[in-house]
């Protein structure tokens, strides 16, 4: 560039490009990269201009300067003018799209509860609790002798077997049921004992009402002179807490080798009154539980003189509970995490 005429024709050049350029721009970060294009301090085409300053004649110098400062102010002000104007209309945009109508309804949040099983185990725990019972937790693998040999279950008796239960190796196993908890117990304190053992076991068995594994609850005491009438008290009064105070229960004669007597427990049907229906089967009784006087052998076992204090002990499958306060016909609805199957379950 030799002379004025030829940085008044770059000038209005680069004014032509801004004016026309800043229409297409429809945000402030394209706005910025676009000044850049003009008022980079090493590559924009405003500064460029101020390189040719070496090739002007000297006395031409002080008005070429005055000239590029001049379009560097003007597109300054110009960039400047329009970044106020497109900023002002984004944040318009975003409160728009952030603002709240608060006449609309409010987004209704479903809240989570405790799983059917979880629930019932509660009550559980809170029933036997008042009576003064224990908690103690069980180990899901156990030695062959607290889940097997302590309980009095003979050698050649069918929850030996591999079809029944899950072995890991010739001594140790998954529990099938949590009363290996109560011999650990027994063996280390002293009676009086009211204990509770919660916990998940695990059988060779699969159906609409059995599943490979489950959750139990088995009770124990010990004491001196128990009897049959303690344990039907006692469950006298589990059931009117789960099922409703009208509930009773009725003790069938049964065998368990960890027992003698033992019984069967049935409460009367909560679903027509005794009166004889489909959840009953017309008999007006439902099967829940195991339970009887412990056998004088488990008992030796712990260390326990038998003469001088007897126990009773029950267990009951907690889904089967569930199942029946809950009206629920396959165990596997429990297991399946079905929020549709779990949002009808509360108490």
């Amino acid at each position: 560039m030799q002379d004025l005429n030829e940085l008044k024709v770059s000038i209005n050049a680069i004014k032509d490009e801004i004016v026309n350029g800043v229409k297409e721009l429809t945000n402030s970060k394209a706005l910025y990269e676009f000044k850049k294009t003009f008022l980079d301090s090493k590559a924009g085409k405003i500064n460029a201009l101020m390189k040719e300053m070496k090739n002007i004649p000297n006395e031409m110098k002080a008005e070429f300067g005055k000239n590029v400062n001049e379009l560097k102010t003007w597109a300054g002000e110009k960039f400047d003018e329009l970044d106020v104007q497109m900023k002002e209309a984004e944040s318009k945009q975003r409160y728009e799209n952030e603002k709240i109508d608060i006449t609309m309804p409010a987004v209704k949040c479903k809240c989570g509860k405790l799983h059917p099983v979880t629930q019932v185990r509660n009550q559980l725990i809170d029933v036997f609790g008042s009576m003064g019972f224990e908690v103690y937790d069980n180990f899901e693998i156990e030695n062959e002798y607290y889940n097997l040999t302590a309980l009095n279950i003979p050698q050649d008796h069918p929850a030996r077997d591999m079809q029944d239960t899950f072995y890991l190796s010739p001594d140790y196993l998954l529990i099938s049921q949590t009363s290996a908890a109560q011999i650990h117990v027994m063996e280390n304190k002293k009676p009086p004992l009211k204990i509770l053992s919660p916990g998940k076991v695990f059988r060779s068995d699969d159906d609409a009402t059995h599943s490979p594994m489950f959750t139990q609850m088995e009770g124990l005491v010990v004491d001196k002179g128990i009897t049959l009438c303690d344990l039907k008290g006692m469950l006298d009064l589990l059931v009117k807490k789960i099922f409703g105070e009208g509930t009773t229960t009725r003790l069938r004669p049964s065998y368990f080798p960890f027992t003698e007597p033992s019984v069967e427990v049935d409460v009367s049907c909560f679903e027509c009154g005794g009166k004889g229906c489909r959840l009953c089967k017309g008999t007006g009784w439902i099967e829940v539980l195991g339970a009887g006087i412990v056998n004088k052998k488990v008992l030796e076992n712990c260390g326990i003189d038998s003469e001088e204090y007897s126990g009773l002990a029950f267990g009951v499958g907690i889904e089967r509970l569930a199942m029946l306060k809950y009206g629920i016909n396959n165990i596997k609805l429990l297991y399946e995490s079905d929020l549709r199957v779990l949002e009808q379950l509360d108490d």
